[in-house]
């Protein structure tokens, strides 16, 4: 069976959406194929990949509460292709959005569910996903915990260390529990190229303290990127 796994995140490097293809890909089985999607340049590899293809998985982020412009291109170009093709293909969609709460990702979810009507083709169901900023977080802190670990191990303090990495693992697994369920039970209805059904979860941290840590995040990464006044005062 291939699969083409299709990361429609518009950023270069850093996003959630590939990092939760990464994920998704340990449950499937198969022969896997990974794409990226930004600009139109794009979209001819794609569909070529798509031609053989059994399953095709899209990841993106939520836009306004629905799908980014530039997706929304490529599935025009797609529906022609699949129509022109006879595609026989299953498609399933992962979505994050910056709103802690994963049923933001509905209407998108709608959008793709009409797009399969239209190509013709099945639709396996997907995944909404809140507070994705929150599992860029905690990748970083993942980084951030092993390199503190093995300074630990150098040090000599290997006991004591082991346990409290142990125990940093243990919290960051669990915020992500309700992700790995959903990805766990759509990676079986994958391998069947059968329904998914719909599900939509979060990051399972309190709301108000990922509102602080997510305000955190963005006045961090907008300091890194260029300033904190970058682009405020700039001419329009």
């Amino acid at each position: 069976m291939k699969t083409v796994m299709i990361n429609a995140s518009p950023k270069k490097k850093g996003d959630v959406s590939g990092h939760l293809l990464q994920m998704q890909r340990i449950m499937l089985g198969g022969s896997i194929v990974k794409e990226k999607l930004r600009t139109p340049g794009d979209h001819d590899r794609i569909l070529e990949q798509l031609r053989d293809a059994d399953t095709v998985i899209f990841s993106m982020p939520l836009y306004v509460d629905g799908v980014p412009s530039h997706v929304l291109v490529f599935m025009e170009k797609m529906e022609a292709f699949c129509r022109e093709h006879n595609l026989q293909l299953q498609l399933y969609v992962i979505s994050n959005g910056g709103f802690i709460e994963g049923n933001q990702n509905r209407a998108l979810m709608q959008v793709f569910e009409n797009f399969c009507t239209r190509c013709k083709i099945g639709w396996g169901g997907g995944i909404g996903i809140g507070g994705g900023v929150m599992v860029n977080v905690m990748r970083i802190l993942l980084v951030v915990y092993t390199v503190l670990f093995l300074l630990r191990l150098l040090t000599g303090n290997v006991q004591g260390g082991l346990m409290q990495y142990g125990e940093q693992l243990l919290v960051l697994l669990f915020f992500h529990l309700g992700i790995f369920w959903c990805m766990f039970r759509m990676g079986v209805a994958m391998r069947n190229r059968e329904y998914a059904g719909v599900r939509f979860t979060r990051v399972l941290i309190p709301s108000f303290i990922f509102i602080l840590m997510a305000d955190l995040f963005f006045v961090l990464m907008s300091i890194f990127q260029g300033g904190i006044f970058r682009g405020w005062l700039k001419k329009k």
